[in-house]
């Protein structure tokens, strides 16, 4: 970003307007879509200025989930005001601390589960309010169709571009008969509402208080879906033992909010939170490729090794997605190892 950005003058432009003064709006950061967010100070107060181009990242969703996860009693970042047509928000300022930066082995069991505490609020919430025409309108569904694209994305940007492995059809085979497995775990889960990237860096802490950032994708999806992205999230690991406790623990959370049926056994819930967990992170290294190569954002790179061994685990642990984990390690992971050594070595 420069002074010269068309986006950041016309960003400023808009914010002048709004105070009637001139401000100056300093860059705390992207994300991992082409959102650009700015602190801006004033004698009493700070914002953010979110920039989100409305031809890739539309507004109006982030400002309808606002309205409606605020109204079920989670903090988030209040929409003070909009340009949509710009694609401008000037937001509340929740701070800057991520709930990861924060995570020892001593403390994460309890701010864990104040984040599970949070899911059955943002499991009810199925529906907003357009902010364009005011009719109220279902989220989306988390459906085959948007599980098979996510899930392709790992052929496409890992394996294809990052890698370049040319797949024979036993390959080609052994990837579609994997992904119909997790296709069908997702699919025969209870559905509710599903924040889609609820992990340690999407919740903000002040004070004691946790606050939920980045929530303009949820859907209506599989009830283990949020709790798997923050217990088995990308960013760091935690010992299985925990991981296993906080697990039971959204079990009970969901048995007793009626999200599931009352006589499922924990061997189903694991099952569905194992290969959710499992078709999530195939998706996650997919993007984090694609990041890298179409969006020029390398830094996620670094969190491939950790999520792969996340799959090979997982996947193991389950006779009929076994070949999967022995053909990535067999053949993913040393294709990893070169292309991550080359790289290191011509810079």
């Amino acid at each position: 970003m420069t002074l010269s950005d068309p986006r950041f003058i016309s960003l400023n432009q808009w914010l002048n307007h709004y105070f009637s003064y001139d401000v100056t709006p300093v860059l705390i950061s992207g994300d991992a879509s082409f959102r650009r967010y700015f602190r801006i100070t004033t004698a009493d107060a700070s914002f953010i200025a979110a920039d989100s181009p409305p031809a890739l990242v539309p507004i109006a969703p982030f400002i309808a989930l606002s309205k409606a996860y605020s109204a079920v009693g989670l903090t988030v970042p209040k929409v003070i005001a909009a340009d949509e047509k710009q694609g401008f928000m000037l937001l509340s300022d929740l701070g800057d601390i991520q709930l990861l930066s924060v995570l020892t082995p001593e403390n994460v069991s309890d701010y864990y589960r104040s984040a599970l505490a949070l899911l059955p609020q943002i499991a009810a919430v199925v529906e907003s309010t357009c902010p364009e025409t005011g009719l109220i309108q279902s989220l989306p569904l988390y459906d085959e169709v948007l599980v098979r694209r996510e899930l392709h994305i790992f052929t496409e940007w890992l394996l294809g571009t990052h890698l370049q492995l040319s797949l024979n059809e036993v390959e080609v085979q052994l990837l579609n008969q994997s992904f119909d497995i997790l296709v069908d775990n997702a699919l025969s889960q209870p559905k509710v509402g599903m924040h889609r990237d609820f992990h340690s860096r999407n919740l903000m802490l002040q004070g004691k208080t946790l606050s939920v950032i980045d929530f303009q994708d949820a859907v209506i999806g599989p009830v283990t879906y949020d709790a798997v992205s923050l217990l088995r999230d990308c960013y760091i690991s935690w010992p299985q033992t925990l991981v296993a406790d906080l697990m039971a623990q959204h079990y009970q959370q969901t048995l007793a909010q009626g999200f599931i049926p009352v006589d499922t056994p924990f061997s189903q819930y694991q099952r569905w939170f194992d290969l959710m967990g499992l078709q999530r992170h195939i998706k996650a290294v997919g993007i984090f490729a694609r990041l890298h190569y179409r969006d020029n954002k390398p830094a996620y790179m670094a969190d491939i090794p950790l999520t792969l061994t996340y799959i090979v685990d997982t996947a193991m642990a389950y006779p009929e997605l076994a070949p999967l984990a022995q053909w990535l390690q067999a053949r993913v992971l040393p294709a990893f190892d070169v292309v991550h050594s080359k790289v290191e070595t011509d810079q």
